[in-house]
């Protein structure tokens, strides 16, 4: 038997701190449309508590129920970096609890998030450090491996690789690719600020009637819609 499925990699390159910190400020909805809307998580994958995450990951491919990997992980994972657990979204046993989330928040542990279930929600949900699963269950894990720690994996649908930027609100979670960071960055920056002035005209002088109407009309007969009088006969 090869030692594929039971490995660990070291000396991943991470994306720079410093874009990190600017996808930090912009909403993951911004984010995710600079990408043409394919690289963000899917409605399985929910936050357990309001606070933002923004990182870099270190992936875990764990067998369904057991989190030996996840153990070895916590300690492998560096200040701001983002745990990112697949256990093949394994709905029957939980991960982890309130001591292992714990231990990674006093280890500075940007966030957790996993293709799978998390138990101890009270106390998750009370955390500072953001936590992120697809389920809830009290049943606890097993803590015999294999798995692999730095390998691509999946989370709601999404390919997560080693170092890729992750970054997480209410809405759900993104992943930007290491080599795409600057220009998604630059793209999503300049995003935010149209919406925001639009958003600030919208509360000042009320919504955009005269253009938002006639587009709209526009682009839904250019689909093919026609609109019928309630009092036509057909």
């Amino acid at each position: 038997m090869t030692q594929v499925g039971n490995r660990i990699f070291l000396g991943i390159e991470r994306a720079d701190k410093s874009l990190v910190e600017r996808f930090s400020k912009i909403p993951t909805s911004n984010i995710n449309d600079q990408m043409n809307r394919l690289y963000n998580t899917d409605s399985t994958i929910k936050p357990l508590n309001k606070a933002r995450m923004a990182g870099t990951a270190l992936t875990v491919r764990c067998t369904a129920g057991d989190n030996m990997m996840f153990h070895r992980a916590l300690d492998l994972a560096q200040p701001g970096d983002v745990i990112v657990v697949d256990d093949g979204g394994c709905m029957v046993r939980s991960l982890a609890g309130e001591i292992m989330m714990t231990y990674a928040q006093l280890r500075g542990i940007a966030g957790v998030a996993v293709n799978g279930c998390l138990r101890d929600y009270d106390a998750l949900s009370e955390m500072t450090m953001p936590i992120y699963c697809k389920g809830i269950t009290p049943q606890g894990p097993f803590k015999n491996g294999p798995g692999e720690i730095n390998v691509p994996v999946n989370l709601g649908g999404v390919v997560v690789m080693p170092g890729d930027i992750i970054i997480g609100d209410p809405d759900g979670i993104v992943v930007i690719r290491k080599e795409d960071a600057a220009d998604v960055i630059e793209a999503a920056e300049k995003k935010v600020a149209g919406e925001t002035v639009k958003l600030n005209k919208y509360h000042t002088e009320g919504p955009d009637v005269d253009v938002h109407g006639p587009n709209w009309e526009k682009n839904v007969a250019k689909a093919g819609c026609v609109t019928i009088d309630a009092k036509q006969k057909l």
